[in-house]
């Protein structure tokens, strides 16, 4: 497979992951400055490691939630919690599961912050359902 054909499955999976209108923004901010990590992480987190067949999308979704928090990277922790509830592949309670179980190995401060960073996402969701 050449870089183009990565590209665009990485673009495709990308959209089915976060959604197009992330996507779409994440697109139109780009930059001279960034063009190019963009380029690399399409290429290689969305067309290379995501479309691994071992794992399914909801499985590297909950792997994805826990290194967040264990790392600390809370706004990508909230980008992925809104782009896995509202993209359809986990419930609140799922995540729950995974900041629970991250409250054990990545300690009970950062599950903390965690569902506090989760919880206007979460509410914004139950609300869209209601």
């Amino acid at each position: 497979m050449d870089e183009r054909e990565r590209h665009a499955m990485g673009m495709k999976t990308r959209r089915t992951v976060l959604g197009n209108a992330h996507v779409d923004r994440a697109d139109a901010s780009k930059t001279s400055f960034s063009e190019e990590f963009q380029d690399l992480i399409t290429r290689y987190a969305w067309g290379e490691i995501w479309t691994r067949e071992r794992f399914d999308h909801k499985t590297r979704r909950l792997l994805v939630l826990a290194m967040m928090v264990a790392l600390g990277r809370w706004e990508e922790f909230v980008m992925h919690v809104r782009a896995a509830l509202f993209e359809g592949e986990l419930e609140p309670d799922d995540i729950k599961e995974v900041l629970m179980q991250s409250a054990i190995y990545c300690g009970v401060p950062a599950a903390n912050t965690a569902f506090k960073e989760a919880a206007a996402t979460v509410a914004e969701y139950e609300n869209s359902k209601a």
